[in-house]
């Protein structure tokens, strides 16, 4: 079964981005390798795609509701620009056309029978829990409470589960690892030490996991079975959104997540707008139409 890492290495990641953000003066002695993602010639999910929830672990009714609103307004066509579907759009240029994601069946487990120290069985247990039908995505999200094994170097993950269908997990990450998998929400482990921004929701535990379900939604659809669209090794790839790693607005360089919107009132920083009058901060993602990394803002 195929499984993609959202975080490979923090040092890796820094790494990505610092080389891809070459100086003007640089630019003009060394000429940088445009980024490609080949595709492999294999399946996408396009179409209608369900995206049936797992909550293991105690959410409150808030977190909850912006990680679903989080997944309705990709396909919300009515929000203001910058919108979080227009961000969604991108994927349609990937071969196949539209994917359109429903909300389908939630399962709550606040009582954590498998234990709050997960390995990757129990999370494709989790994500067995649904018959899941091809063309769906299963999405397993762990309360903060929850270990998860190899979190730190992870913070989520997608992969193929049964025929035809994809699963997702990602972790509640405000007291694991916040400094990987919740930046720039909180301050980063390693690299350029910037205050950290203020996350939209309030919640850094729930924008951090908006921020990597992003990231994994659209690594799920573009390259469901490991025979879509990547850049590198088959089992560490870099996909839509994780080929950008770090970069959220215009003029993103290491440690700095790029220009952004500030809302006036909480001082929090977004870059899109969402049903309801929800904010999130999204990430870039990989436009096969121009082969760089397109941000809202």
């Amino acid at each position: 079964m195929a499984s993609h890492s959202l975080a490979f290495s923090f040092f890796f990641l820094l790494f990505i981005l610092f080389s891809s953000s070459i100086s003007s003066s640089s630019a003009a002695l060394v000429q940088q390798q445009p980024l490609v993602l080949k595709y492999h010639n294999g399946a996408l999910l396009k179409g209608n795609v369900t995206v049936d929830l797992v909550w293991y672990g105690r959410f409150s009714p808030t977190q909850r509701s912006v990680i679903v609103d989080f997944i309705r307004s990709l396909s919300y066509a009515r929000s203001p620009p910058p919108s979080a579907s227009s961000w969604w759009r991108t994927t349609e240029k990937y071969k196949g056309g539209s994917s359109n994601l429903v909300v389908g069946r939630q399962a709550i487990h606040e009582a954590c029978t498998l234990g709050k120290s997960l390995k990757n069985r129990h999370l494709r247990a989790l994500a067995g829990k649904f018959n899941a039908a091809p063309g769906t995505i299963t999405v397993v999200l762990t309360a903060a409470d929850v270990a998860v094994e190899g979190f730190c170097m992870r913070c989520g993950t997608h992969g193929s589960s049964r025929p035809g269908s994809a699963f997702v997990w990602v972790g509640n990450s405000e007291t694991q690892c916040p400094g990987q998998c919740a930046w720039p929400f909180h301050q980063p482990v390693y690299g350029p030490q910037t205050p950290p921004l203020v996350a939209p929701s309030g919640d850094v535990g729930a924008d951090g996991m908006v921020i990597n379900l992003a990231t994994l939604l659209a690594g799920a659809v573009t390259n469901p079975f490991g025979s879509g669209y990547f850049q590198g090794p088959a089992d560490a790839p870099l996909e839509a959104v994780s080929a950008c790693t770090g970069i959220y607005g215009s003029g993103a360089y290491p440690g700095y997540p790029g220009q952004l919107l500030v809302e006036k009132v909480t001082g929090a920083s977004y870059n899109a707008h969402g049903l309801g009058g929800r904010k999130f901060l999204l990430p870039a993602m990989w436009d096969p139409a121009t082969s760089a990394c397109k941000t809202l803002v």
